[in-house]
């Protein structure tokens, strides 16, 4: 697979453990790429559903995924202020076609107040139960969820303001914006 670069544009997939497409974003830039992480900015981008429902994202999201950690982090740029998901998912896979990754429902929410929130709970045990996550899912994805609450409470990373403000800038000079 090419790496794609600076500038070109992704789609990024999301499936379900049992391998069924969850999600599609049609089109993500891409700000950076390196052995182990990718960084893009979506905006005003379509949205597929599994079902078929299609909407189209309203403001520019900072997306970050990382080859050695099961989760990747969307940061919403409002005029409120920065909200985060973060959804606790395989590390991304890059082929033709995507960034794809495999979403294991439970997912954390920031709000721009540093609010956060674990949500999905009850959908990750039905999903759990339905497909018969093994037990070492379950363990990687609580230890992920408490780096991801430790990167938060840091402001390590996607959480910190300078990171928003760098890969935002980068994104308006490349979209000639």
């Amino acid at each position: 697979m090419q790496i794609p670069k600076e500038g070109d544009y992704v789609a990024i997939q999301s499936y379900k453990h049992d391998g069924h497409l969850h999600r599609t974003w049609r089109e993500t830039m891409v700000l950076k790429t390196s052995e182990n992480e990718i960084i893009g900015c979506n905006e005003n981008t379509l949205v597929t559903e599994s079902d078929g429902r299609r909407w189209v994202t309203r403001e520019p999201a900072l997306v970050y995924f990382h080859k050695h950690y099961w989760f990747n982090i969307v940061a919403m740029i409002r005029e409120s202020g920065v909200s985060y998901y973060c959804n606790l998912a395989t590390p991304f896979a890059l082929d033709k076609e995507a960034i794809k990754y495999i979403d294991y429902d439970l997912d954390v929410k920031v709000f721009p107040d540093g609010e956060k929130r674990l949500l999905d709970v009850d959908e990750y045990a039905a999903h759990s139960q339905m497909w018969n996550y093994p037990p070492e899912i379950d363990t990687i994805l609580h230890h992920n969820v408490d780096v991801l609450i430790d990167w938060i409470d840091k402001g390590k990373g996607p959480f910190s303001q300078a990171y928003v403000d760098l890969w935002m800038q980068r994104y308006n000079e490349l979209s000639h914006h």
